[in-house]
């Protein structure tokens, strides 16, 4: 055993324990287990480096794979590391571009102006003008980004993998990790990744997303340079903003954060709603407020996608959520793919109604998270699969309301909901064909009401 090895094997039976520990030995009720494990697989994925990192922000929005509370738990690692030296990084970029940085841009700055897991970012300037996909010209001098992918992360993390490839074949099986679908998902990371580490699969998808929403006054997204750009570097317009943590700045700025606040959850449902595809990871270090008060997007790696069929039961649900309709989430879910077995549907439903009731029908503003963790983890307690577009989309959901309470602490995104699910369902009703095809039953139901 190699000495990586040793250590990834050291590190989680080390959390093993400690899980054990503080979930009195399995005594604790589930979801007390449940979230002892979630946090002690969180410090094992910040203590193990890169490759665990990856591994735990991928599973933080498969809440159709893992639970709930892993699931709310791996959203707060951090995916900062140690930078990489910039001779390593003026190599690459003369590898995939032909030239050092310093020839093909102005200006070249060493310092990174971040570090991730999986890519790091350094600022320069450009010494051509450029001509995006979308949007106007990029004149000489445009201050830029240039993402540049960690050399030799593929190895790193190609060794990583199959080492937690073996680990899962020797102790898959044991207890609660017997649950986990832990193969399946390394099987999906490994596919995810590929795709990543192509960086102009995100270069493309930022310039979709800059199309969907041209017309949008309130939305950013950064510029794609091409000619600046391979496979394994992205070169994009540098945005100057305030990241969601700095909400006093945006104040003092006099930036209208309940403005921004339910605009940025209003494009998030035409994604879902309209468009059909939407930005899946969300969170603080991939959205920003600029410095003329619009809501800048970054960062497309993780996305996810609705079909027409599906769209309108989306609506649906995403309406009796709101208006906390136990029995219209249930009858919609169904159409998503969500699967009840008849005997646990009365208390299923019964469930569903108390979590809506203590989340959703207070008198504050509602709480979409509460609802989230708690409806994921009623289906865990009743083993019901999730299915992975559904789950990808309540998770989506709550990072929404997440953003959404940065931008404005009071803000109640199930309001804000409301006009905009209740408008697309009525639409969408009022179709020809949609009246057509319901005429026969609502004419029947008349005359059973006529003839009573």
């Amino acid at each position: 055993m190699s000495a990586r090895s040793r250590r990834i094997a050291g590190v989680f039976l080390r959390r093993f324990a400690r899980a054990l520990w503080d979930a009195k030995l399995g005594l604790s009720v589930p979801a007390g287990r449940r979230a002892a494990w979630a946090r002690q697989i969180r410090l094992a994925c910040e203590e193990l480096g890169p490759t665990f990192i990856k591994l735990g922000q991928l599973a933080s929005i498969r809440p159709d794979l893992f639970s709930a509370e892993i699931v709310f738990e791996l959203e707060k690692l951090q995916d900062s590391v140690r930078p990489v030296p910039v001779d390593a990084i003026r190599a690459r970029i003369r590898s995939d571009l032909g030239s050092n940085p310093e020839e093909l841009f102005a200006s070249f700055d060493p310092v990174p102006l971040a570090s991730a897991s999986i890519a790091q970012v350094h600022r320069a300037t450009l010494a051509q003008e450029c001509r995006p996909a979308c949007g106007d010209t990029l004149p000489v001098g445009t201050d830029v980004v240039i993402k540049v992918v960690r050399p030799g992360i593929e190895r790193i993390i190609a060794a990583d993998l199959a080492v937690a490839r073996r680990l899962i074949s020797r102790v898959g099986g044991i207890g609660a990790l017997k649950r986990l679908p832990l193969a399946r998902f390394l099987d999906e990371f490994e596919e995810s990744l590929a795709s990543e580490l192509d960086l102009r699969n995100e270069g493309r998808i930022a310039d979709r997303f800059s199309f969907d929403f041209r017309d949008d006054p309130l939305v950013v997204v950064p510029r794609v340079v091409w000619r600046r750009s391979a496979r394994r570097i992205l070169t994009m317009e540098y945005i100057d903003g305030w990241r969601l943590t700095e909400l006093d700045s945006v104040n003092r700025a006099g930036i209208d954060g309940y403005r921004l606040a339910l605009h940025g959850a209003e494009v998030f449902m035409r994604q879902v709603l309209v468009l059909g595809r939407y930005h899946a990871d969300l969170h603080p270090a991939n959205l920003f407020v600029t410095r003329d008060g619009r809501i800048c997007y970054l960062d497309f790696g993780i996305t996810g996608r609705t079909r027409p069929e599906q769209r309108i039961a989306i609506a649906q649900v995403l309406a009796a959520t709101v208006y906390g309709d136990a029995d219209r989430a249930l009858r919609y879910s169904r159409e998503l793919g969500l699967e009840i077995p008849l005997e646990s549907e009365d208390a299923v439903r019964s469930r569903v109604a108390d979590i809506l009731a203590s989340t959703m029908g207070g008198p504050g503003p509602s709480d979409v998270r509460g609802f989230a963790v708690g409806f994921l983890s009623m289906l865990a307690d009743y083993r019901i699969e999730v299915p992975p577009g559904y789950g990808l989309l309540v998770k989506a959901l709550v990072t929404v309301e997440g953003v959404s309470r940065a931008l404005y602490p009071d803000i109640d995104i199930a309001a804000a909901a409301k006009p905009f699910a209740t408008r697309l369902i009525a639409r969408e009703f009022m179709r020809p064909e949609r009246i057509a095809e319901r005429m026969p039953h609502a004419i029947a139901a008349a005359l059973r009401e006529f003839t009573r």
